[in-house]
């Protein structure tokens, strides 16, 4: 005869001698545990991917203030309108990568090439950041993103237009990690005069937008080409009307670690 409880269930023992209450018991203990391990290994996972999302967000943070940093030590360092002969600065940041790129600036009439300057260009990179020295401007923020923070020594006025530009001469470094790089130039100025005509200025840069911004404020019709085929893109400012064009080329005769 089956056993039964006071409530009229069967009083079931299992092959070990222990009843069913005991048994439904410990298979809800182990159900228990089970939870709170997977509970725990998720957890973990989370805090993991936090931690590399919180990592990631004070890496770009701290490269947002290197931009800052950069830009103005780039435009003190390689000034090309203020300084002449010898002048020394220093370009500081945490992190990234700080090197030389070529970059051309091209004057230009109704019957083509006028005139080209290598000026060439410096560059700082950083989780995303990024700030260029090109022709004596100052450009931060990647390409697509980018703002003008110095701009390129050019002056108009009523039919004429004086147009300078930095040329870092046979500058050629690449400096990875963080620290100071000291800069040295010996800058001397070359001008040259031009007669009336239809003048369009090219300059080589991997961000054309604040270029063609510049240009567009001062009354130019801009366009972006690639005039050499070298994959880098040439913003082509035409001047309005007929104007005389002065070229100052500011040789900037350029070391680094010095």
């Amino acid at each position: 005869m089956i056993p039964r409880n006071r409530d009229g269930d069967d009083e079931s023992v299992g092959a070990d001698g222990r009843d069913g209450r005991d048994a439904e018991h410990d298979r809800r203990a182990q159900s228990h545990v089970i939870g709170i391990a997977l509970l725990l290994g998720i957890t973990a996972v989370s805090m993991a991917g936090l931690t590399a999302t919180v990592g990631t967000v004070v890496e770009s943070n701290t490269a947002g203030v290197d931009a800052g940093r950069v830009s103005a030590d780039l435009d003190a360092a390689l000034a090309p309108v203020e300084v002449t002969g010898h002048h020394r600065g220093t370009v500081s940041y945490s992190d990234g990568r700080l090197h030389t790129v070529n970059r051309t600036v091209r004057i230009l009439n109704e019957s083509g090439e006028v005139r080209r300057v290598e000026a060439g260009g410096v560059v700082w990179s950083s989780h995303g950041h990024r700030v260029a020295f090109v022709g004596g401007a100052v450009v931060r923020g990647p390409p697509g993103n980018a703002v003008m923070d110095a701009d390129p020594p050019l002056a108009t006025s009523a039919g004429t237009t004086v147009v300078g530009v930095a040329d870092l001469g046979d500058a050629r470094f690449s400096y990875a990690g963080g620290g100071r790089v000291p800069l040295s130039t010996r800058v001397r100025h070359d001008r040259s005069a031009y007669g009336d005509g239809e003048w369009r200025i090219a300059v080589e840069t991997a961000t054309p937008r604040p270029w063609r911004s510049f240009f567009e404020e001062r009354g130019a019709v801009t366009t972006v080409r690639d005039l050499d085929g070298d994959g880098v893109d040439s913003v082509v400012a035409r001047l309005p009307g007929s104007r005389e064009l002065y070229l100052v080329v500011h040789s900037l005769d350029a070391e680094a670690g010095r």
